[in-house]
């Protein structure tokens, strides 16, 4: 039996503080948006324990809680918010056909893709443990570093990124244990000088994690591994980082939208514009610079006001 197709003024695909805020700002402007949450409904936030550093919330919120505020905000102006995630998009013609858990298909006049990025982490039992549980261990420096405050931290990598975290973590934070892989940083030259020359940060080569060690609380510190002499021994910390990079959520729309070398969708600079008309992106599926929040939801305001724009003009 066939399935009518469904059309669309407005999809939104993917939900975190982007697609939340192009929600709202598509409802208000009566673009009828309908918004399909993804695989990880609520994004990377959903695994953040405590949220400090996004205005409006002077006690602090949780990650669920806040995107739970959110979804409320986008239904409260009519968004049809909805559980499955998409599987297949095609943006070769006029009209922007997307297929829904393989199976429902939708014809859209304008698409937001705000579908995110994944962080990497080790893969680690105990690193996962400690992750569901909001109890020392993280991947966004900027967004948890406050909570480990004049403590001792791990931060596992070494490209520019992971000597930026080290860096930012050592003005906070008691002392930075730097855990790199191989003999040398990834990072350029002048970024690894910084940390080489941070009095708080000590670096340690050839070294990889065995176990995150933790009790009923959270992380006390990690068992790691020199590769080079086989010695084990555990570093005592409350806080352990990862930053050996993220993966943006973005292979689905590779034929069609421009990505570059890392799979990050390219936007038309100062815009949410895509090199396809119609189709536009907001938060981290564009963003490996900031990553945070509260630059996500603006990138979704902008992303909501480019599609109005775009209608109104197709409409005119």
């Amino acid at each position: 039996m066939s399935v009518a197709i469904e059309k669309v003024k407005c999809l939104i695909i993917g939900s975190g503080p982007a697609g939340y805020t192009a929600a709202i700002y598509a409802a208000r402007a009566n673009m009828n948006p309908v918004m399909y949450m993804g695989s990880q409904p609520g994004g990377q936030l959903t695994t953040t324990n405590e949220v400090e550093n996004f205005p409006g919330y002077p006690e602090g919120i949780t990650g669920p809680a806040m995107m739970e505020e959110l979804k409320a905000q986008a239904e409260r102006f009519e968004t049809d918010v909805r559980e499955g995630w998409v599987t297949k998009v095609d943006f070769s013609g006029d009209v922007h056909k997307v297929w829904i858990n393989d199976d429902k298909e939708i014809h859209c006049e304008t698409v937001i893709v705000s579908t995110g990025a994944s962080a990497k982490y080790l893969g680690l039992p105990s690193e996962q443990k400690y992750l569901k549980m909001g109890g020392g261990v993280s991947a966004c420096a900027v967004c948890d570093g406050f909570f480990y405050k004049n403590q001792e931290v791990i931060l596992v990598g070494a490209g520019d990124s992971a000597c930026e975290e080290a860096h930012y973590l050592s003005k906070i934070c008691k002392k930075v244990t730097m855990l790199v892989r191989r003999d040398e940083f990834r990072a350029s030259k002048i970024m690894a000088t910084r940390v080489q020359n941070t009095e708080n940060i000590e670096i340690l080569f050839n070294t990889e994690t065995v176990e995150v060690l933790g009790d009923d609380y959270g992380v006390t510190g990690a068992r790691v591994k020199n590769k080079v002499t086989g010695e084990e021994k555990d570093i005592p910390a409350t806080g352990f980082f990862v930053a050996i990079g993220h993966k943006p959520n973005t292979d689905i729309f590779k034929e069609y939208l421009t990505l570059d070398e890392t799979g990050y969708i390219v936007n038309v600079c100062g815009t949410a514009k895509t090199n396809v008309e119609g189709v536009f992106v907001c938060g981290d599926a564009a963003d490996h610079v900031y990553r945070q929040a509260i630059t996500a939801a603006g990138t979704g305001c902008m992303a909501a006001l480019d599609a109005e724009r775009y209608l109104a003009a197709k409409e005119g």
